[in-house]
């Protein structure tokens, strides 16, 4: 299955490149893996989805975000590889929730990010190990933030 065909399959739309927030690579790739730093859900324009799910926003505000990142996610591994072909299946997702602090359902809103990347890469190559954990705040209130480690196809 072709990454590049599901996406035009899927109509989905890639926000633009995710503009550095400090000093950092957005992707580091040593031998066959790629570690993509962290990314929030970059609407474009400099504007987030922002606030804590379970109090500004709702587990379906939160699964949003985080497809938002997915889709940001993908926007960097496309500019950086030139081609999502090249992504061979994820390893690992750690992904933080800005969370209210009676909100417990951290693993329900990353999988807004995990029903994407098995939409776009397949249920083997687009479902890795992951972490879903809650935090009482992200960088400019962000919703969710969510790195990725990837294999890719040498």
């Amino acid at each position: 299955m072709s990454a590049e065909s599901r996406i035009q399959e899927l109509e989905l739309t890639l926000p633009p490149s995710v503009p550095p927030g400090g000093i950092y690579k957005p992707l580091v790739i040593t031998g066959n893996i790629g570690y993509l730093s962290g990314h929030g859900p970059y609407l474009g324009d400099d504007k987030y989805i922002t606030g804590r799910v379970g109090e500004d926003l709702t587990l379906a505000e939160g699964q949003q975000a985080a497809r938002q990142v997915g889709l940001a996610l993908l926007r960097t591994m496309k500019d950086q590889l030139g081609d999502l072909n090249k992504v061979s299946r994820l390893v690992k997702t750690l992904a933080l929730v800005n969370s209210a602090d009676d909100f417990y359902q951290q693993p329900q809103v990353i999988n807004g990010f995990s029903e994407l990347m098995k939409d776009v890469f397949g249920e083997d190559r687009g479902i890795g190990a992951r972490s879903a954990i809650a935090t009482n705040t992200l960088p400019g209130n962000i919703a969710v933030e969510i790195e990725l480690i990837i294999e890719l196809i040498q």
